[in-house]
C-alpha cells in the first residue's frame, strides 16, 4: 500500500533531521519543499520562473503555484509507493490543495495518508534554534546542544566553515513560534478531525525521537 507522510511542528522541532532518516529507513523519496522550490528556480523552469517573480519581491509564493509544482513532483515515478512530504502544508488551505493532488494522483488505489505532529516545549525550542548551525555548502544543519559537528565550526560531510542564520535569536525564535501557533498550529485540529494525526513527543535526543517516531509510523 502507498505510504503518505507529512509532519507537522514549529521551527527546529527536529522535523528535517528525523523525516531525512525516516526517507531512507523506509526507502521513500523525502520531498522537501524548500529545497524543491529552488531546485525549480536553479533550473530554469517556467514554474520556477515564475515563484522566482515573487521571491524577488519578498512575497510568499501562492498557494495555487506551490501546488502544481509539489503535484509535479508527487507524480514522478519514485513517488510511486509513497512520499515524505516537509514544508507543507502550512495552512489550510494547502491542506485541502494536498487533498485534492492526492485524490487525482491515487484515484482507485489504496494508500495510508498520516499526519505526524512534533509535541514540543517552547523553552526547548528556543535552545535549540539559538544553538543551530548549518553549512552554506552542502545544506547539513547541527546543533551545538546535541548534534556538534566533529570539528568545531566546521561540516563533517564537506568541511565548509558554519554559519548562523542571522534570525537564530532568542527574540525572533519566540517570535516565530507564535506565528507558528497561530498560522500553522490549526492544522493540528484539521487532521486530528479526520483521524489520521498521530503525535509524538519531540523534546529529547535524535535517537529517542527517532524511536518514538517508528512507534508511531508502526502502529
Amino acid at each position: 500500500m502507498k505510504t503518505e507522510l507529512i509532519f507537522l511542528g514549529p521551527p527546529a522541532c527536529g522535523k528535517g533531521t528525523q523525516t531525512a532518516k525516516l526517507a531512507k529507513h523506509l526507502n521513500l523519496p523525502h520531498v522537501d519543499t524548500g529545497s524543491l522550490l529552488r531546485a525549480e528556480i536553479s533550473a530554469q523552469t517556467p514554474a520556477g520562473q515564475e515563484a522566482k517573480t515573487f521571491i524577488d519581491k519578498g512575497q510568499l509564493v501562492p498557494v495555487e503555484l506551490v501546488s502544481r509544482i509539489i503535484k509535479n513532483r508527487l507524480s514522478q515515478r519514485d513517488c510511486k509507493n509513497g512520499y515524505i512530504l516537509d514544508g507543507f502544508p502550512r495552512s489550510i488551505e494547502q491542506a485541502e490543495q494536498l487533498e485534492l493532488i492526492n485524490k487525482e494522483l491515487n484515484a482507485g488505489n489504496e494508500y495510508r495518508f498520516l499526519a505526524v505532529y512534533f509535541d514540543i516545549d517552547e523553552k526547548i525550542l528556543v535552545e535549540r534554534i539559538i544553538n543551530r548551525r548549518s553549512c552554506p555548502q552542502c545544506g547539513e544543519i547541527y546543533n551545538l546542544l546535541f548534534k556538534a559537528p566533529l570539528h568545531e565550526g566546521h561540516c563533517d560531510k564537506c568541511g565548509a566553515k558554519l554559519t548562523q542564520r542571522k534570525d537564530d535569536t532568542k527574540e525572533i525564535a519566540e517570535s516565530r513560534f507564535e506565528t507558528y501557533e497561530k498560522e500553522t498550529a490549526p492544522l493540528v485540529d484539521y487532521y486530528k478531525k479526520q483521524g489520521v494525526l498521530k503525535t509524538i513527543n519531540a523534546n529529547g535526543t535524535i535517537d529517542e525521537v527517532w524511536e518514538r517516531l517508528l512507534k508511531v509510523i508502526n502502529d
